[in-house]
């Protein structure tokens, strides 16, 4: 019995003993307690009793080895860290010294970048407008699109149709009633205006049809001869025949002008006038275009030269331009017309370049178009030669022509026979652009185009007025941001080769060559001149 007692406090004793050392070293107790206890001490009732204390001591010793496991983490995070810093201050001391053993190679990256950006948004500039023709072989080329397979003509000169036609439809539908505007015509002023043509054209009509010097002085004298009041009433008759005239036109101006065929016909005899129009109304988003490309360029510069510093790869300088060239042109683009509705943003209220000057623009566009594409000339001129109204027109001035001749010749007392009438008729027509000249200064008064067209657009929606400029950025707005990549993508190269000093060896080899061009020349020259 004595024996049990011993092996039980002898137990108990190394199980404490053990418990104390895992807590100062973390070792466990179990080797302790299994090398003292045995099957018979453990069974025993006396081992029995201290089963709550072997309890504790299993959680204490749990409790132990998640210490243990928590503080190794710890350690091994905190190794991680260091090795982390010091990899990154191993980086930071490279391209340190990367640097001052080229500072100015470095350098002049941020300042190539910009000329590139310049360059590139320069270029893309140009080509919008530029050239007016196609430039190149014309092996194959679509119809209406810039790029050829060998050449290049302007995206304006190209998409001539397709942009006129946009732009008719937007002042037709959004800026101009054809059939009001045309009302603000007086027929009795155009009546007084145009009536003293009238006589010359009738005479150069005499001429061609009775072409006798003697007849024709006949008729003059015929004419003069008559009585004041038959030569008042063919005033009358005149004025009344220029009055219904003009009313009838009015009545039927959809079908004797049509806008957009007077407009796209126009642009499309001179191609350069709708890049005119544009650069009109868009010079400044333009000259953004143009120069943002230069501080664009310059701020990317700096990160392409931090990456050329860090990355160890020889061609980060030629990606980094191509970005350069990609991101200038894009960024510049999205300046201008977005967002297209004023954002606020914090204390800043942003819209795009162009939207922020819509009554400045709207006053270059108005003046623009109502001097120089849709002016009374122009009009006229449309009228009587677009063959979709040019039918239409003759045969209501004809009606009418033949009603004031069968007037005037009843006034006299005889009336023309049908075939010289036709006849008549169809050399009025000829001759009628001779004669309207003493009208346009009224018509181009009356009409009052250029306000109207400036109220308009002052009134129209801001993402509306954006489909004023927008379209010819939005053409080939990704063959300019690509034509800007690969600008860019060369520019890099050079800096590339400038960089790894394969230009230095490209210039060296070059000047070479070159030496022994001129040695071969001179040494021929000379024995030519032995010989």
């Amino acid at each position: 019995m004595n024996e049990c007692k011993r092996c039980a406090r002898i137990i108990v004793l190394s199980s404490l003993f053990s418990t104390a050392l895992s807590l100062q070293c973390g070792y466990p107790s179990t080797f302790v307690i299994n090398q003292y206890a045995t099957p018979s001490s453990i069974h025993s009732p006396q081992a029995s009793s201290h089963l709550p204390l072997q309890t504790h001591r299993h959680t204490t010793r749990a409790r132990c080895v998640r210490l243990s496991s928590a503080k190794g983490a710890e350690n091994e995070d905190d190794v991680s860290k260091s090795k982390k810093k010091i990899g990154i201050s191993k980086h930071i001391q490279s391209a340190v010294k990367k640097f001052k053993a080229r500072p100015g190679t470095y350098l002049l990256i941020p300042i190539i970048a910009a000329f590139v950006g310049w360059f590139t948004n320069y270029l893309a500039v140009q080509m919008i407008f530029y050239p007016i023709e196609f430039r190149g072989i014309p092996i194959w080329r679509r119809v209406g699109e810039p790029l050829g397979l060998l050449g290049w003509q302007g995206i304006v000169p190209a998409k001539t149709y397709k942009m006129s036609e946009t732009m008719v439809n937007m002042v037709t539908t959004q800026l101009l009633n054809v059939e009001e505007v045309f009302r603000r015509l007086d027929p009795d002023i155009v009546a007084s205006t145009l009536g003293p043509e009238v006589p010359k054209l009738m005479e150069s009509i005499g001429e061609e049809l009775v072409p006798l010097s003697w007849t024709q002085k006949a008729g003059r004298a015929l004419f003069f001869s008559l009585p004041g009041r038959t030569k008042a009433a063919m005033d009358s008759a005149n004025h009344r025949f220029l009055h219904d005239f003009t009313v009838s036109m009015q009545d039927n101006i959809g079908t004797l002008l049509n806008i957009k065929n007077c407009v796209i016909n126009q642009m499309l005899q001179d191609r350069a006038l709708l890049g005119q129009l544009f650069r009109k109304c868009g010079q400044a988003e333009l000259d953004f275009l143009t120069n943002s490309g230069l501080w664009f360029g310059f701020m990317l510069g700096i990160i392409q030269m931090i990456v050329a510093l860090f990355w160890e790869n020889p061609w980060a300088l030629s990606i980094g331009g191509a970005i350069v060239g990609l991101a200038t042109n894009w960024l510049a683009l999205k300046w201008i017309f977005e967002p297209v509705n004023p954002t606020k943003i914090g204390p800043f209220i942003l819209q795009g370049q162009f939207l922020r000057r819509q009554q400045e623009v709207a006053k270059e566009f108005s003046s623009f178009f109502a001097n120089n594409v849709l002016t009374s000339e122009k009009l006229w001129d449309s009228i009587l030669n677009d063959p979709s109204t040019k039918s239409s027109f003759g045969l209501l001035f004809t009606n009418h022509l033949k009603k004031f001749a069968n007037v005037l010749s009843g006034g006299v007392g005889f009336l023309l026979p049908g075939g010289i009438l036709t006849k008549a008729s169809s050399s009025a027509l000829e001759k009628l652009p001779n004669h309207l000249h003493v009208l346009h200064p009224y018509v181009d008064k009356a009409l009052g185009l250029q306000f109207t067209l400036k109220t308009q657009m002052e009134k129209m929606t801001s993402a509306k007025f954006e489909r004023v400029l927008h379209p010819i950025f939005e053409e080939d707005e990704l063959t300019l941001i690509i034509a800007g990549g690969f600008l860019g993508f060369a520019a890099g190269l050079v800096q590339q080769g400038i960089e790894t000093g394969a230009a230095a060896k490209w210039v060296s080899k070059c000047k070479l060559k070159i030496k022994k061009l001129v040695s071969r020349l001179f040494s021929s020259s000379t024995a030519t001149d032995q010989s």
